[in-house]
């Protein structure tokens, strides 16, 4: 093993969360969506072997948890046996769903040990959740949280304010009567159909991006956080291992320029509390706007 690899493997021990980021399929067109999903997205390259692949890498590397996102992660047809797998191989494992349609084998595997739930929630109101989602989606979302929450499936709901007079406040106090314990209010991130047109920037992350945690897109690529797709990508895991790039020099320079953004905007990156807190590579983790949990949903 040549000095090279071993500093690259020592760096890439230090990630210990990493998002799957399955597709860019979706049956919802969500104005916030920050990777803009769709009805005609794509599960692009990445075939199941590929997935495997790096979920075996990912052990090897010391990651701890996964999340699999999208896009909606339960239209890829392998997200199953990547959740299983990623069981199997004793990751913590949440899958982040817009809850529109989920089938019985997904609920017979949300129930095992290890496996969470989480889903984005816009109103109370149906109309007002449907003019965000861009379809009736409101009840179906809605009487999936109920069924997770009466199953006891770990479940956190992020509540995206796209207006500032959305209904959160009540659309909390219905989860929370609903028994949901963990709701987060978020910001729309100025990214995909967030941007609103504007280019990405890195100055819209939360600055603790690459560090404790990256991202696998569906194309193999490797990015910092699943927000910093559009801006930066570090390798991509079809032609080198997760390892080497985890360590790369190139995701050392992403982690940097990103921090160095956040700090001459006036971010500490050496100070844990100026960064979103559920950006904890230990906990389940989303990224969001300052302020917020993070929920890295559409």
């Amino acid at each position: 093993m040549t000095v090279t690899t071993i500093v690259a493997a020592t760096h890439a021990k230090d990630t210990r969360f990493l998002w799957l980021d399955l597709t860019r399929k979706c049956q919802l067109s969500c104005t916030p969506c920050f990777n803009a999903s769709g009805p005609e997205g794509t599960h692009d390259t990445m075939t199941r072997e590929d997935w495997l692949r790096v979920l075996d890498q990912a052990a090897g590397c010391g990651v701890r948890r996964v999340q699999l996102i999208g896009g909606e992660p339960t239209l890829h047809p392998d997200s199953l046996v990547l959740a299983d797998s990623a069981l199997s191989l004793g990751f913590g494992v949440e899958i982040y769903s817009n809850l529109v349609r989920v089938t019985e084998a997904w609920w017979a595997l949300l129930q095992r040990e290890g496996m969470s739930l989480a889903t984005s929630y816009y109103s109370d109101a149906p109309d007002e959740h449907n003019k965000v989602t861009g379809r009736p989606s409101h009840a179906r979302t809605l009487a999936n949280i109920k069924k997770a929450a009466q199953l006891r499936i770990p479940l956190r709901v992020g509540i995206v304010a796209t207006s500032g007079t959305q209904r959160v406040a009540q659309a909390r106090r219905e989860l929370e009567a609903l028994g949901v314990k963990r709701i987060n209010v978020d910001h729309v991130r100025p990214f995909g159909r967030g941007a609103q047109g504007r280019a990405p920037d890195v100055s819209g992350l939360c600055g603790r991006c690459g560090t404790g945690r990256a991202a696998v897109g569906p194309d193999g690529s490797v990015f910092p956080c699943v927000f910093s797709a559009a801006l930066l990508s570090a390798g991509n895991v079809r032609s080198a291992p997760l390892a080497t790039i985890l360590g790369s020099p190139v995701m050392a320079e992403a982690r940097a320029s990103i921090r160095s953004v956040v700090v001459r905007g006036g971010g500490n990156d050496e100070d844990e509390d100026s960064c979103d807190p559920s950006c904890d590579p230990n906990a389940e983790c989303s990224p969001g706007y300052p302020g917020s949990e993070c929920a890295p949903r559409n």
